[in-house]
Parts: structure tokens; sequence; C-alpha cells
């Protein structure tokens, strides 16, 4: 890429691809094309067609996608497989078709088996089945890493998929139902911290911005009250899904964007195959042996027990006085998905966010 490269970002409103924007921003990279979410259907193939027929970019980061945390994905199993699937199939097919130089699409830690060995290595795709909670959101997302690879092998495009462990940062969605765990965990000690030390217009303050089942800030106190209590939120205590025991990776948002622009200046799919399986100067289609799983990890290499993330984030970041209490009759999912990083290291790139500083920062923008 050069500064001045036009550059389309998918998904530029959300956590990941805001961060990716500000990434891009930070190094000089001005000539940025978007389609927000309010304004462009890209599930809609036309849609996504007439936007590159007109803007005609030359690199892409594809981070828009449905998501959504433990609940969202088992409730909404048809919605997460079809939109994802759609979103990630128009925006590759026309990257191709338009000449786009390099794509980068980023999909998930998900993808992995229920029970891959650990740390898991990018060759574990697909070698027995998935977590069922979110299996539709997997599936959609092997779709893209196979699409990715596919389109390289047959077409010679220069596409490459990473694979993101969990997520956290400024962007976040912090919705009680569709959020994943971290930013959950911030909200519900956020609000129970509000009801413990009795300052209510802090709650009335965020039902305003992020109403709860349709209950925000106006609403009499009583009614407020019982919609926090159906999401475990209580002045003296949470109530929190699960043991608390699995463990799970954290990556913050600015270090996963700082990466993918790390490897869209100076990864291409030929290093991939050079590094991966000895192949200098590759011809396309590659007929003599079998290349898969070119996909890249990108984490810390380090893992918390949801346990311990939620006590850090009660007493190190929020302050909240009151307990915490597992519902241990709801699922734990996955007991462990931490991320084996050493291709993303060989290729030079490390995290650089201290996570109790960045849990910190997170919380003081949320607030």
């Amino acid at each position: 890429m050069n500064k001045n490269s036009k550059i389309y970002v998918a998904g530029s409103n959300g956590l990941v691809g805001s961060a990716i924007v500000k990434s891009l921003k930070s190094k000089g990279y001005e000539n940025l094309v978007f389609t927000p979410h309010s304004e462009f259907d890209l599930t809609n193939q036309q849609v996504v067609k007439d936007f590159f027929e007109k803007e005609k970019p030359e690199f892409v980061f594809l981070a828009a996608a449905k998501v959504g945390g433990i609940v969202a994905n088992n409730t909404y199993r048809a919605e997460f497989i079809y939109e994802n699937l759609q979103i990630q199939n128009h925006i590759i097919h026309q990257s191709y078709l338009n000449g786009v130089k390099k794509l980068i699409f980023l999909g998930s830690s998900c993808i992995y088996p229920k029970n891959s060995p650990q740390p898991m290595k990018e060759n574990s795709l697909l070698t027995s089945e998935l977590e069922y909670t979110n299996e539709p959101y997997a599936v959609a997302k092997i779709a893209g890493i196979k699409m990715v690879e596919s389109y390289n092998l047959q077409y010679g495009t220069n596409y490459l998929a990473v694979m993101p462990t969990n997520l956290y940062g400024y962007n976040d969605n912090f919705d009680l139902e569709k959020s994943h765990v971290l930013p959950a965990l911030i909200r519900k000690m956020h609000l129970a911290k509000s009801l413990n030390e009795d300052v209510f217009c802090y709650v009335r303050h965020d039902l305003n911005k992020r109403p709860i089942d349709g209950v925000d800030g106006s609403a009499e106190k009583a009614d407020i009250v019982r919609v926090l209590h159906k999401y475990g939120i209580q002045k003296n205590a949470v109530k929190l899904w699960g043991t608390g025991n699995p463990r799970r990776e954290f990556l913050h948002a600015d270090d996963l964007a700082d990466a993918c622009v790390f490897i869209s200046e100076n990864i291409d799919f030929k290093d991939i195959l050079k590094n991966e399986f000895d192949l200098e100067n590759p011809e396309f289609p590659i007929t003599n042996g079998e290349i898969r799983n070119t996909h890249i990890n990108i984490g810390t290499g380090r893992d918390i027990s949801i346990k311990e993330l939620a006590e850090m984030i009660k007493n190190d970041v929020i302050g909240f006085k009151g307990k915490l209490i597992w519902d241990e009759s709801k699922p734990d999912g996955t007991f462990q998905k931490l991320m084996d990083v050493s291709k993303l290291h060989a290729l030079g790139w490390k995290d650089k966010t201290d996570f109790l500083s960045g849990l910190k920062a997170v919380y003081d923008t949320y607030k």
C-alpha cells in the first residue's frame, strides 16, 4: 500500500473496523472509503456490486460481520450464518471482479474445534466438531477462509485471512443480550456499582444511551430495577453465567488493527506459501499437493479464566463492592480457546497493550 491507495474498510463503525480506520489514519492513509450500515446493506449483492464498480478500491479490510456473544449466537442461528455468508461472499467476489490488489478477511477463533488441542494451531481447522452454541457463525467464517484460499489458488489473488482471538476495545457492543463476555462484565458491574453507591442518575444515564429490553432511563425506578435484575444486576451482587472456569484470551482491538495493517503492508499470500509449504514461486492453480490452513492466528498467546477476569474487572477496574454469583446451570461454552501465534510472531508482529491498562482505558471511555 502507498499513502494514496484507495482503501475500503467494510464494517468501519464496528469495534474492529473503527480500530483499523484509526490505525490507517495514524500511519498517513487518508484515501479511505466506507459503507455505513445505515446506508449500505452488504447482504444485498447489487448494493455491493454497485459500490465496487463506483469506488474501485485497491485494498480491502473485510471487518463487516454480524457478531455477538454466546446467547446471541445460540438464539439467532439462522441470522448469523445467512448474513455473514452473504456479506463475505459479495465482498470477496466483487474484490476479485474489480481487481483489488489485497484483501484482509477477518474471522474468529471460534472456527476451531470444540476440543482442539491447546494452544490452537492453524492446522487444527476442520479436524473435529465445533462448539454447538456458535456453530453457524463459525461455519460462515470457515467458508470465508476457504473462499479466500480458493480464490488465491485458482485466480492468483493476494487475499489473506486472519483469525483474531477474543477482542475488546473502545467501540465495543455493550448490549447485555448480544455482547461478548468482557463488555457485558464491564457494563453489569458498572450498573451494579451505581446501584450499590446509590447514584441512580448514573443508571438512568446508562439506560438512556443503551436501553435494555426497551427500558430507558426515563422509566419508573421499579421497572429499571426489574429489568436489571433480569440480567443478574443487583445492588449487592452480579449474577454471571456458568462456572467461571473456562479460559479465554483477549486482545485489544487497537492491537488487532495494528496487526492487520502490518500484514497488509508487509505480507503477501506467496510469503505464506513460501514459509508454510516451501514454495518460492508458486504457479496457479497449484496441482502438486494440498494447500490449506493458510490463515493467520492473531492473539497474545496468553489466557485468563472468566472468573479471574470478572474479579479483575470488579476489583481493579470498576471497584464494585458486592459479590459475584455464578449460575452453574448455564452453559460454559468451550473450556479453553488459546491461540498459537507462532506463525504471526515469525512474520514479525507481536501485541503491545498491557491487559489491565487496556481494560481501565476501555472503562474510562465507557463512562
